[in-house]
C-alpha cells in the first residue's frame, strides 16, 4: 500500500539518523552524557550503551522500511522511546533544554509510526 510506504521512509529516515549519524558515528555527543547521568554507568558502559542504541535504531530503521510486523515494529519503537524519554527524564532533566518540545515531538513521532503501521485503518481513504 502506497499511502503507507512514504511514512514508513520517514520513520526509516529518523531511526537512521538516531542511530548512526548521533549515535554510532558521535555527531551528538550529548547522547553520551545523557546515557552517562544513570546512575550504574561508567563512561565506558556508556559508551557502550549509546553504540548498542544506535545499532538497535539502525535495525529499527531496515524493520520499519521493510513494512514487516509493522504493529510489533510501532510497539518496539514505542517501549525504546518511553523507556529513553523517562531515563532522560528522571537523570538528565538538567541537560535537556527543551523536554516539553522533546516530549512533543516523540509523541508525533510515535503516532506517525502507528498509522504507519496500520493501527487506525487507511487513513488516506477518508473514511
Amino acid at each position: 500500500m502506497f499511502s503507507l510506504f512514504l511514512p514508513r521512509i520517514a520513520i526509516a529516515f529518523v531511526w537512521i539518523h538516531q542511530g548512526l549519524w548521533c549515535k554510532l558515528l558521535g555527531h551528538a555527543p550529548q547522547h553520551r552524557r545523557v546515557v552517562e547521568t544513570i546512575p550504574i554507568f561508567n563512561t565506558c558502559r556508556a559508551r557502550q550503551t549509546v553504540v548498542a542504541l544506535g545499532l538497535t535504531e539502525c535495525f529499527l530503521a531496515v524493520w520499519v522500511f521493510s513494512g514487516i510486523g509493522a504493529r510489533e515494529a510501532a510497539f518496539v519503537e514505542t517501549l525504546l522511546l518511553v523507556l529513553m524519554n523517562t531515563g532522560g527524564m528522571l537523570w538528565a532533566r538538567r541537560l535537556i533544554s527543551d523536554p516539553v518540545n522533546m516530549l512533543l515531538q516523540n509523541f508525533v513521532f510515535l503516532l506517525l509510526a502507528w498509522v504507519a503501521a496500520g493501527a487506525f485503518g487507511t487513513y488516506a481513504s477518508g473514511r
